[in-house]
C-alpha cells in the first residue's frame, strides 16, 4: 500500500491506498514539538485505527509546508513502516510545468492539488483549497500551472478577530441562516462565512476574466472547510475532499514508485 501525508500548518492529513483506491484516511495536529518518536507511534496508531498495519505500507510519499516538521515527520515515518518517504516539492519531475515568475517557491500543496486537477479533469481548472490559507491554484489542459491567488482562511481569519477584539466570543463556525444577525454569534458567523464565501466567488470570477486565451475555467474546491464554505458559494461547481491526498499518490506513480 501506498502512505501518503499532506503536511500543512494547522494539519496533517494521511491517506492510504490499494492500488488507485483510497481505502483509510485520517488527521493529526501538526504539532512541531512531537518528536520523531512520537510522529511515527501517531502514523502507526492512526493505521491500526483504520484497520490497518504500518507493515503493509510499501511505499510513501509526503507534500509539506512546515519545513520545521517535514524531517520528523519523514524519520516518523520510517521508523513506523521501515519505508522512506519521497519528499514531492517544486523541484520533482512531475508532468505538470510551473509557469511562473519564481517557480521554486511554490508550495507542494499546490503542487499535487493542479497535478490531480490537471490528470483528473484534463480542462482548464481552478483548484480553491480551503485549509490555514484558502488557495486558488490555476492549471490549464495542457498542464500548466499559472498562479493563482493565496488569502487568509477562513477559520484563521476567525480566530485572528477573536483574538484581537476584547468583546467578541469565541463562535462555533456554523452554516448562518441570515445575513442580518440578531445575536453577537450570528454576526460574528454571517461575517466570517458569508464574507469568506463571497470573496470566494469574486475572486473566481476575477480569475476567469483574466484567463489566458478567454477559456473559461471550472471550478472544484478541497480542504478541510470545503464542506461548510462551498454551499454558501456561486461559482464553486463540486468538491474533491481528497484531491491533495489524490495528487499525492498520482505523483508517487509519475515518479515510479510501487506499492
Amino acid at each position: 500500500m501506498l502512505l501518503a501525508l499532506d503536511i500543512g500548518n494547522t494539519e496533517t492529513t494521511l491517506g492510504l491506498f490499494r492500488g488507485d483506491e483510497l481505502v483509510a484516511h485520517g488527521r493529526l495536529t501538526t504539532t512541531p514539538s512531537r518528536t520523531t518518536d512520537e510522529w511515527g507511534t501517531a502514523i502507526a496508531a492512526t493505521l491500526q485505527h483504520a484497520g490497518h498495519s504500518s507493515t503493509d505500507v510499501r511505499a510513501a510519499v509526503v507534500a509539506s509546508v512546515v519545513p520545521p516538521v517535514t524531517q520528523l515527520v519523514c524519520d516518523g515515518v520510517r521508523g513506523a513502516t521501515g519505508r522512506a518517504p519521497t519528499v514531492i516539492d517544486a523541484r520533482s519531475p512531475l508532468p505538470i510545468t510551473l509557469d511562473v515568475d519564481e517557480p521554486l517557491t511554490v508550495g507542494a500543496d499546490r503542487i499535487v492539488n493542479t497535478l490531480a486537477a490537471a490528470l483528473l479533469l484534463h480542462r482548464d481548472t481552478i483548484v480553491v483549497d480551503f485549509g490555514t490559507a484558502t488557495t486558488f491554484d490555476c492549471i490549464t489542459a495542457d498542464g500548466r500551472f499559472i498562479g493563482g491567488v493565496i488569502m487568509p482562511g477562513v477559520r484563521t481569519a476567525s480566530e485572528n478577530l477573536i483574538r484581537r477584539t476584547a468583546k467578541l466570543p469565541a463562535t462555533e463556525l456554523t452554516p448562518p441562516t441570515r445575513a442580518i444577525g440578531r445575536r453577537t454569534e450570528e454576526c460574528i458567523r454571517a461575517g466570517v462565512l458569508f464574507g469568506a464565501a463571497d470573496a470566494v466567488d469574486g475572486l473566481v470570477r476575477r480569475i476567469r476574466a483574466e484567463w489566458p486565451g478567454g477559456g473559461v475555467p471550472a471550478v472544484i474546491a478541497t480542504g478541510g472547510l470545503a464542506e461548510l464554505i462551498v454551499p454558501l458559494t456561486r461559482e464553486i461547481e463540486t468538491i474533491h475532499p481528497h484531491l491533495t491526498l489524490t495528487g499525492l499518490r498520482l505523483a508517487a506513480g509519475a515518479l515510479g514508485l510501487t506499492w
